[in-house]
C-alpha cells in the first residue's frame, strides 16, 4: 500500500461506520449490512472459483497485456505471467464473494461487467443469478482468451465476452440493452473514461438498479471520479467500502444519503 493510499484509508477507517449497523437508520441500508455485507453463509460456488484462483496464481505462462487504461501498478511491462494477473488484477476473494451475495440477494436479470480480467469476478456474478444475462468486456485479447477458457471449465452458460477498447464495445453492447440491472464499473482507472462509462450506462438504469465501482481510491483521478459520480443528481444512495463504491438509485429512499462502512 503506497503511502497516499494508507493516508486515505486512515481518513476512511476514522469517518466510517463500523459495519455492524448500529446507529443506521436507512432500514435497507441496515439490511443490506446485515444479510448481504455480514452474511457468513458458504456458497459452494466459492469453493470452485477459488480453487480456480488458486491454481492460476501459480501459473508462470506469460501473455502480451495491452493496457488501454491508466497500466497496471504491479508492472511497468505488458508481458505478464498468468500468476501476476491473478494475484494483482482480480478482486480479492473478500470481495468477489460479496459481489457473488450482492447478485444472490437482489438477483439482477441483466448484468454488465466493464473489465474481464481473467474471469474470476465474472464467475461471482454469472454464478450468483445463472438466468442472468451476462456482458462481459475486456480490451486485452491475451487475457480475453484465457478468460473464455475459464468460463467453459466452470460451465458458465449466461457470460458473453466482447472484446476489444470499450469507447469501441461499450456502445455497441448499450445499443442491444434496454435496461441494465447491475453493473461493475472495473476498467481503465482515469477520471474521463470512468465518467463516460457512468454517463453512458446511466439511461438504462432502472430505479432497482446497481452500479459498483472499482478501485475508487486507486489514484486522485479515480477518487475525483467517486467524487462526481456519487454525487449525481440520479443517485439516492451510495456505500463507500474503500475497495469498491455501490450507488443505487431507487426513488423511494427519498433522502439522498451517503454512507462509508468498513468492510
Amino acid at each position: 500500500m503506497n503511502i497516499q493510499l494508507f493516508i486515505d484509508y486512515i481518513k476512511y477507517y476514522l469517518s466510517s461506520s463500523n459495519g455492524k449497523g448500529h446507529g443506521v437508520h436507512s432500514p435497507f441500508v441496515f439490511d443490506f449490512i446485515t444479510n448481504v455485507l455480514n452474511n457468513k453463509k458458504h456458497y459452494y460456488t466459492y469453493d470452485q472459483v477459488e480453487a480456480l484462483r488458486q491454481k492460476l496464481a501459480e501459473d508462470r505462462t506469460t501473455i502480451e497485456v495491452e493496457d488501454l487504461g491508466a497500466g497496471s501498478k504491479h508492472s511497468s511491462t505488458n508481458t505478464r505471467t498468468i500468476g501476476s494477473i491473478a494475484r494483482n488484477a482480480a478482486k480479492p476473494p473478500k470481495f468477489g464473494k460479496l459481489l457473488f451475495r450482492m447478485v444472490n440477494q437482489y438477483q439482477p436479470a441483466t448484468i454488465l461487467e466493464v473489465g474481464t480480467s481473467l474471469g474470476i469476478t465474472t464467475f461471482y456474478l454469472a454464478s450468483a443469478n445463472r438466468s442472468a444475462n451476462v456482458v462481459t468486456l475486456e480490451g486485452a485479447e491475451g487475457i480475453a482468451k484465457k478468460a473464455v477458457q475459464h468460463f467453459d471449465q466452470l460451465d458458465l452458460q449466461n457470460v458473453r465476452l466482447v472484446l476489444g477498447n470499450f469507447d469501441t464495445t461499450l456502445p455497441k453492447v448499450l445499443a442491444a440493452m434496454d435496461q441494465l440491472d447491475f453493473v461493475f464499473l472495473d476498467g481503465n482507472h482515469r477520471l474521463a473514461p470512468t465518467l463516460n462509462y457512468f454517463n453512458q450506462v446511466l439511461p438504462r438504469m432502472s430505479t432497482q438498479s446497481i452500479i459498483v465501482v472499482d478501485d475508487i481510491y486507486w489514484s486522485a483521478e479515480m477518487k475525483e471520479a467517486w467524487r462526481q459520480i456519487k454525487s449525481h443528481n440520479s443517485v439516492m444512495l451510495s456505500i463507500d467500502l474503500f475497495s469498491i463504491g455501490i450507488l443505487f438509485f431507487n426513488p423511494s429512499f427519498k433522502v439522498r444519503q451517503d454512507f462509508a462502512i468498513r468492510f
